[in-house]
Parts: C-alpha cells; sequence; structure tokens
C-alpha cells in the first residue's frame, strides 16, 4: 500500500476526466443548446466551460444559468469570467485544498497557456481524500493498540503474533501490576463493598481521558517542534481541561454513589479518587509521547500501551489510598 504521502504528491492530471464540454464564447445561447445537442456532453457534467477563438479558457456558465438565460443572449454576456482553476502541474493534496477552500464541484485543470486539459470534480475530494482519512485513522487507532497495520497487512500467523505479543504482555505486566496493588487492600475493600462497584468505572474514565489526551498530543507532534515553552504550555491546558473533567466527572459519579448506597463518605473517597486520576491521564496522556518523541521513538506505537498502564496503576493508587485513608 503506497503512503499518504505519495499518493497526495501525485499529479492531479492522472486524476483528471476528459468528457468535460467547452463552448465558444461567441455563441448565442440558443447555439451553444443546439451544439450541446449535436455533440453530446460528458458523463459527469457540472459545468459548461467558456473558451475563446485560441482555445484559452475565458469563463464558465452553470448549467442552471445557461439553461434559464434568454436565447439571444452570447456566453461571453452570462458567462462567470473569474474561473479558479487547476494547474496541470499540481499535486492531488493542492487540487484537495482548492476544493476546500473554494466549496465549487467541480475545477477546470489548465495548462500554461490555460487551454483546459481536462476536469476534476468533487468525487476526486469525496472518494481520494475521505478514503485516505480513514485509513489514516485506521493506523491511528492500531498504532494506539501497539502496532502498525502496515506490519501485519498480509503477514503470517507468525509474523503477526510477533508484532502484537510484546504489547500485549505491556498490558498484561499493568494488569498483574494493579491485582497485586489491589491485593494490598483488602482490608479496605472489605470494609467498604461499594468501591468494589465502581472501580471498573473510575478504571474506564481514566483510561478514556488519558487516551484523548494522548491523542490530541500525537496530532500536535505533526504539527510543531517540541521544546520546553511547547510543553509547559500545553501542560497549562491540560491541567486546566483535567480540574474541569475531574470536578466534573467525580461530582456526578459521587452524587450517584450517595444517592444510591447513602454513604456520604464513600462518595467523597470515590469523587476525590476520579479528580486525582484525571489529572494524572492528562499528564500521561501529554507527556508519555512527548517523552518518545524527544528520544526519536514513535510515539504513535509505544505512547498507547505505556500511557494505559501508567493511568491504570496511578487509578487504583489513588482509589485506594484516600479509600484507606478515608475509611
Amino acid at each position: 500500500m503506497r503512503s499518504t504521502v505519495e499518493h497526495l504528491h501525485e499529479p492531479v492530471l492522472a486524476h483528471a476526466r476528459k468528457d468535460y464540454a467547452t463552448l465558444r464564447s461567441d455563441l448565442t445561447v440558443q447555439q451553444a443548446l443546439d451544439d450541446i445537442r449535436r455533440h453530446g456532453i460528458g458523463e459527469k457534467i457540472i459545468y459548461f466551460y467558456v473558451v475563446a477563438a485560441d482555445d484559452r479558457l475565458v469563463g464558465v456558465v452553470p448549467t442552471r444559468r445557461l439553461l434559464t438565460a434568454p436565447l439571444d443572449k452570447t456566453l461571453a454576456d452570462i458567462m462567470i469570467s473569474r474561473v479558479a482553476a487547476i494547474p496541470e502541474t499540481a499535486t492531488l493534496l493542492e487540487a484537495c485544498e482548492l476544493f476546500a477552500m473554494h466549496k465549487f464541484l467541480a475545477f477546470p485543470v489548465v495548462d500554461a497557456q490555460r487551454r483546459m486539459v481536462g476536469v476534476v470534480d468533487i468525487s476526486l475530494f469525496t472518494e481520494e481524500v475521505f478514503d485516505i482519512a480513514e485509513r489514516e485513522r485506521t493506523d491511528e487507532l492500531f498504532e494506539a493498540l501497539g502496532f502498525r497495520v502496515s506490519q501485519v497487512h498480509d503477514a503470517s500467523p507468525l509474523r503477526a503474533f510477533r508484532f502484537r505479543f510484546p504489547w500485549l504482555l505491556t498490558t498484561i505486566l499493568s494488569g498483574t501490576c494493579c491485582a497485586l496493588l489491589a491485593s494490598f487492600y483488602e482490608i479496605t475493600l472489605a470494609k467498604c463493598l461499594v468501591l468494589t462497584f465502581f472501580l471498573t468505572m473510575v478504571l474506564g474514565l481514566g483510561e478514556s481521558v488519558s487516551v484523548q489526551s494522548m491523542t490530541l498530543t500525537i496530532q500536535a507532534l505533526r504539527s510543531v517542534r517540541p521544546t520546553l515553552r511547547w510543553y509547559l504550555a500545553a501542560l497549562r491546558r491540560e491541567v486546566g481541561t483535567a480540574l474541569l473533567l475531574g470536578a466534573a466527572c467525580g461530582g456526578v459519579v459521587g452524587l450517584i454513589v450517595w444517592l444510591w448506597r447513602g454513604t456520604a463518605l464513600a462518595a467523597a473517597v470515590i469523587g476525590s479518587s476520579i479528580l486525582l486520576a484525571l489529572c494524572a491521564a492528562c499528564l500521561f496522556g501529554l507527556s508519555i509521547p512527548a517523552v518518545l518523541h524527544a528520544l526519536k521513538l514513535d510515539p504513535k506505537i509505544a505512547a498507547g500501551p505505556v500511557t494505559l498502564a501508567l493511568t491504570d496503576l496511578f487509578t487504583l493508587l489513588f482509589y485506594f489510598s484516600i479509600a484507606a485513608l478515608l475509611l
């Protein structure tokens, strides 16, 4: 499979249609319609392009305007003279940028003398670019889990196992550490059974927030050069966001505990541990990819397993420590 970068740098002319309709600017609307009937139009006609005697592009006539204009008017009178065109030397990326910028349904492709050599329509944007975006989202999902799609695509079972199993060991290791950590607080769990009911929710909230922060950080690292100043500014934003998320989620879950079980102290323990856990999750989601990037490692590969492992450990540490202290 070609990389996204290679695909977007293909020449746009390779994707241009040749079944476009051109009309001479000195024709009347009646003559233009007669000409269209004689010669036919392309399969996906959207605009009619107007050319001068030397075949140079001079205007465009939308289909609706051509059908509703007086028959004795010339195309030069009804055409739009300012035509946004794509040079034949442009890349697929540059063409897609024009679609996103102007919101037109089609663009003519012209040579250096502004003679038409093709047409690209909105399907280029929807089919090509959205397909690329879908592939990128799929790659990012699997990279967050710890391996690249390209490494396991069409790979043998043994090769796929070699790429996938080491990262699953990270999950097993972190899960074992969490189990050992929970075993140290058996008495606390026995004293307040409600803690067990909400353990999965608390872990899930921490993991969700850490993945959100990690995803935003990895996207930012694509376009900025990480420095200490950038990290501190991002950290301030993440801390502010984490405090709001933690206070909101902790408050909601604490209220649920209090209304359901009627134990205000347990509600305070669970709510406050969620606040601390989400702050830690945001910190890890920002810091782990930044550190991996600074070490010249690919943050998209290792950030997911490492971030989730640390988030789970610290979530349980906050959860059980606050419970042991207050209950």
